[in-house]
């Protein structure tokens, strides 16, 4: 029997353990069945090379709770441990024997999926017991073991006949304060948070299963049943498995089992396989978000040799994607001591980049492979495609490929599509393409109408992310300006070959504005003369362009991803020199009845903008209904 202490550099190693080294005492659970996954798989790899002569057989992990006895016993059939390992692995503090292991088989073991690298993860059971107990055989031919430890830097280590198979079996007297870890549903839960896809099968408990019944059995026979072990986990999950040995239905059944309570199914999946310069695997789903910002976000779950890490992703995975879900896996991921965050790191940066990469080459495939079902889904992703152009440089140069510009007639348009439509016909007197477009095609109605009586081409771009989308692309692409077709008019935008001749001078233009400028009581108004075709409507209310987009923005952000400060309302009212109004108030000489005139048209255009509101309707509507009665 060998007795001494744990040679470990502070004294009171335990406490700081405790209280400092895991956020969260759960953790204890996903660490230690992370290390009989390490011996189990270790002991694979031996095998594999002919190192260990012993057979490997189905092994699996088995946790047990007793509740009586407060403990909670963890079970492997792996690689287990000599007295000298455990003297080197256990009471070493930080020596970690997964980073020894790997770099004595660096060659051959690279991809074993050994998860370890700290070295402490063991002493997490102290967080939650007070006293834990090692009972080990190693593979070799040596006896087993017991070491024992009441929470001291004291510790037993001596060779025991407890054991006569291989494998290690942790013990753990829960403390009184941790009791709550001795409910099956609270380690139920904690296994199938951070051990669902172990690559080992984690045994817990059993289940009841019914037994096929022969088929001579008569019409009311009752099938009978039988207690079988239940594997809590899927040690195979979708991500580890080559893409060419996957169909749709296996991508929509990992989904179900990932989002058990998520009703609707993806639009369509990413696969991540990458091995160089870092080791990266996943499954990403792009579900239906149509214009909606604030979807839930920390759908995708961090993973590391299939061990649950985090669910906030941000950094590793790209702002606009964390509108997705899935999994990402990565031995390469940098993680701090209690693996529960991201550290900042260089490798991080490039698995960002490379899924940046990734998924835009998956937009372009799309859209080559289904064109028609690709439009049939764009307004649910288009969130997704228009944030990342407006954040990432990398897939905003790629975007020309897969982003579609959809038309109010219900056709989409690539960017070069799109311009190929509308030159020569929509350009300004410098030569810059002028691109129409709507927000709200039901709202901008008339104004879509005139632009199509014309003959333009007119988007429509109604995502709250389209004015910083516009705004980006206004500087990036050569010569082209967007304008919503409710803003600055369109006759001031686009270069007429033939331009409207007025029926008024002058004399007669100055004295409309003026008469129109005395009978209006808004001051956010301000006056414009316009030579329209006479079929146009006499009153037409616009909104300068850049001023409409600053406000646009603003509504996008609300202190929020985009929020800007307040800007004031300002418009435009467009008097058409050639409509039959304007002669009447020109040759209307009554004051009053002149600015009833100019003050009706005026609530008409306002009716039309949904700028006719309170007191200013309620009086409209009373004017009308007197108008009719006359």
């Amino acid at each position: 029997m060998t007795k001494g202490n744990i040679n470990v550099s502070v004294e009171n190693i335990f406490p700081l353990i405790k209280k400092f080294l895991y956020s969260d005492h759960e953790i204890f659970l996903r660490e230690l069945i992370s290390n009989a996954t390490d011996a189990t798989l270790k002991l694979k790899h031996l095998t594999n090379i002919g190192e260990a002569k012993t057979e490997y057989g189905n092994p699996r992990i088995e946790v047990k709770i007793d509740q009586e006895n407060k403990k909670i016993h963890i079970k492997d059939q792996g690689i287990g441990m000599t007295g000298a390992e455990v003297e080197k692995y256990i009471n070493q503090v930080a020596f970690s024997g997964a980073e020894e292991f790997l770099e004595k088989y660096k060659d051959s073991a690279k991809d074993a999926g050994i998860i370890g690298h700290f070295g402490l993860g063991f002493y997490s059971a102290f967080m939650v017991a007070e006293k834990v107990e090692i009972l080990t055989k190693s593979y070799k031919d040596e006896p087993a073991v017991r070491w024992t430890c009441d929470g001291s830097p004291e510790f037993t280590l001596e060779e025991t006949t407890d054991k006569t198979d291989r494998g290690t079996e942790i013990t753990l007297h829960i403390a009184e304060d941790s009791t709550e870890f001795l409910e099956e549903s609270r380690i139920r839960e904690l296994l199938l948070k951070y051990n669902k896809f172990m690559p080992v099968p984690i045994q817990f408990g059993t289940r009841q299963e019914v037994l096929p019944l022969p088929e001579d059995a008569p019409e009311d026979a009752v099938a009978e049943t039988k207690e079988v072990e239940n594997i809590i986990n899927n040690p195979n999950p979708a991500w580890t498995k080559a893409p060419a040995d996957l169909k749709d239905e296996d991508y929509l059944n990992f989904y179900r089992e990932l989002y058990p309570m998520q009703f609707e199914d993806p639009l369509f999946h990413i696969h991540l396989n990458v091995d160089y310069p870092f080791n990266l695997t996943g499954i990403l789903f792009f579900p239906k978000i149509a214009n909606n910002l604030n979807i839930e976000k920390d759908k995708i779950q961090l993973y590391q040799n299939q061990v649950f890490v985090t669910d906030e992703v941000k950094g590793i995975v790209p702002d606009f994607l964390m509108l997705l879900r899935g999994v990402i896996d990565s031995p390469d991921i940098p993680l701090n001591v209690s693996r529960s965050y991201l550290q900042a790191d260089g490798a991080v940066k490039k698995i960002s980049s490379y899924i940046t990469k990734k998924v835009a080459d998956k937009m372009a495939s799309l859209i080559n492979e289904n064109r028609e079902d690709y439009e049939q889904k764009w307004n649910d992703i288009k969130i997704v495609i228009e944030y990342g152009m407006i954040s990432e440089e990398k897939f905003y140069e790629k975007s020309d490929k897969f982003a579609l510009y959809p038309t109010v007639d219900g056709k989409f348009r690539l960017w070069n599509e799109l311009i190929e439509k509308i030159q020569p016909n929509q350009t300004d007197k410098d030569g810059n393409t002028i691109i129409l477009y709507a927000s709200d095609e039901h709202a901008q109605h008339s104004y879509v109408q005139t632009a199509k009586d014309k003959g333009y081409e007119v988007l429509l771009l109604d995502s709250p992310l389209v004015p910083h989308l516009i705004q980006k692309l206004e500087t990036t692409k050569e010569k082209i300006r967007f304008a919503r077709v409710d803003a600055d008019h369109i006759n001031n935008l686009i270069k007429k070959d033939e331009p409207v001749i007025s029926k008024l001078n002058e004399t007669e233009k100055e004295t409309l504005k003026k008469s129109v400028e005395e009978g209006i009581s808004d001051t956010t108004f301000t006056v414009q003369l316009e030579d329209l075709d006479s079929a146009e409507a006499p009153f037409i209310i616009t909104q300068p362009e850049f001023m409409r987009r600053m406000k646009d923005m603003q509504a996008t952000g609300g202190g929020g991803m985009f929020g800007m400060g307040g800007f004031p309302e300002m418009y435009n009212l467009v008097v058409n020199t050639n409509s039959s109004l304007a002669e009447k108030i020109l040759k209307t000489e009554d004051t009053g009845e002149k600015t009833a005139q100019i003050q009706h048209a005026l609530d008409l255009a306002k009716l039309s903008q949904n700028l006719l509101k309170g007191k200013e309707l309620t009086a409209f509507i009373q004017r009308s209904y007197e108008g009719l009665s006359k």
